[in-house]
């Protein structure tokens, strides 16, 4: 059995969105999981439309999903006289020919099938004139008259098309340039591709792409198309529903590993399995399993799986990706093991990376704004006392664990007759200006003793200092 190739043909004429993601996903897993090939193909023919902004976005898209590929990038512009070969091969062959119809004799045709019940279609006037080239001429391939063409779909099964219901579709434009069905066929065939993962809007261009195969006298690569993705209105996936480009993922907060498993569901199960590591994705992706329902695209659970996956991903793997967010907010970080501390006491609570970036910040700036509501409640006389003891304590510390504080709390409560909470919560707002965080014995471990006593100190000053302004 030969090995598996597949691509991903994206059109430069835009950002890469989720469900072009998704369908260079399928075919990268799929390649990865038989062993086979990844070709990666720009579609640039769309002179008009395509743009060098686009392929970098597409690039860019591709990179922050970690999906590689083993071949390419190839550019259709690029091989026009790979076309021109094709194109005449048919000729000679009598499977195609010129065709001189004017745009008006055009509109007249489509216009008598549609009279007569049929399908607005070429009636086939030119077939068999024996044109040769001239300089308002298309080529047109001689499709087959009678008899049906079978699309063996791997998700869908078989789709049967009536010949009679098709006509004869252009392959060369009047200036040489080959149209978009006939180029799909030529680079498959030309760089290998035995297996065609793609959405379903592409199904009423396969019959034609698999008459052009026969025609040739190539073997069918295998077809597998796919449902569209839906947003939770079931309507077309669209801006309002996610429809971005996946770097706006990236930008939101979403980890690569997250947004390649959420992808993955969108059409693809593997029993009741949702949370996949990207080794589990290679290991367990088959077209078996890809359903034939569209998938429908729900923000709220990209999120929860997002989460999911920043509670699964190890502190030091999280710094990565944290770090250009914190930089985003004017930090610049200097020592990782501090940074993977900050990150152990976060990612239990985090949705996002830049939700984690917000929360984190009382970390990363000694100058601690207190919420009013905290401080009024917390910050006050009947405080005064515990934050004192506390720092008295703290400082005599010469291990800074969590054992150690822990005696130190424990000490203070004694000495004070106040249960935990009643001392935690001032020493909170004091550390980070809110009172909801993260553990407080995690925060003042990870800030360490002499950023703690200060915060400390300044929250006990400010006490005083409001006193004063009563």
């Amino acid at each position: 059995m030969d090995p598996i190739v597949t691509r991903f043909p994206p059109s430069p004429t835009g950002f890469l969105h989720v469900g072009g993601a998704r369908t260079a996903l399928f075919n990268w897993l799929y390649a990865r999981h038989m062993k086979g090939k990844f070709v990666l193909r720009i579609e640039d023919t769309d002179t008009a439309r395509s743009t060098q902004a686009s392929v970098d976005a597409i690039f860019e898209g591709l990179e922050w999903l970690r999906i590689d590929w083993d071949d390419g990038p190839y550019f259709q512009s690029k091989r026009l006289d790979i076309y021109q070969q094709y194109i005449q091969r048919l000729l000679d062959k009598e499977a195609a020919y010129y065709c001189t119809c004017t745009t008006q004799e055009l509109e007249v045709m489509r216009q008598k099938g549609m009279a007569a019940g049929g399908k607005p279609k070429y009636d086939g006037t030119c077939r068999d004139k024996g044109l040769s080239k001239s300089a308002d001429a298309v080529v047109r391939f001689k499709a087959p008259l009678a008899g049906t063409t079978v699309l063996s779909d791997v998700i869908k099964g078989n789709i049967v098309f009536q010949n009679s219901e098709m006509d004869d579709f252009i392959i060369a434009r009047s200036d040489g340039t080959p149209t978009y069905n006939f180029c799909v066929v030529i680079d498959d065939l030309t760089m290998g591709i035995n297996t065609v993962i793609r959405g379903d809007d592409h199904v009423m261009n396969t019959p034609k792409q698999i008459q052009l195969y026969n025609a040739l006298g190539s073997p069918l690569p295998t077809f597998g198309h796919v449902p569209m993705v839906l947003g939770n209105d079931r309507s077309r996936l669209s801006k309002r529903h996610g429809a971005m480009s996946v770097t706006a993922y990236r930008d939101m907060g979403y980890l690569p590993d997250a947004f390649i498993n959420y992808l993955v569901r969108l059409g693809w199960s593997f029993g009741d399995q949702e949370f996949f590591t990207r080794a589990e994705l290679i290991e367990k992706f088959t077209l078996e399993n890809i359903g034939r329902s569209a998938g429908v695209f729900d923000i709220e659970k990209l999120q929860a799986l997002n989460a999911d996956h920043i509670k699964a991903m190890a502190p030091g793997k999280l710094v990565q990706h944290l770090t250009p967010f914190l930089n985003a907010k004017g930090y610049t970080l200097t020592e990782d093991a501090f940074i993977e501390g900050v990150i152990n006491t976060l990612r239990e609570r985090s949705k996002t990376l830049l939700d984690m970036a917000d929360d984190a910040l009382f970390y990363f700036s000694d100058d601690i704004q207190y919420e009013e509501k905290a401080a009024q409640k917390f910050l006050k006389p009947t405080a005064l006392e515990a934050l004192n003891l506390l720092i008295d304590r703290l400082a005599q510390l010469e291990q800074f664990d969590e054992k150690a504080l822990e005696g130190a709390f424990l000490a203070v409560m004694d000495q004070t007759g106040l249960k935990l909470g009643k001392i935690a919560q001032p020493v909170r707002v004091a550390l980070t200006g809110k009172t909801a965080s993260p553990g407080i014995f995690e925060i003042i471990e990870v800030l360490g003793k002499d950023r703690v006593i200060a915060r400390l100190k300044k929250a006990v000053q400010f006490v005083l200092d409001q006193e004063k302004q009563q």
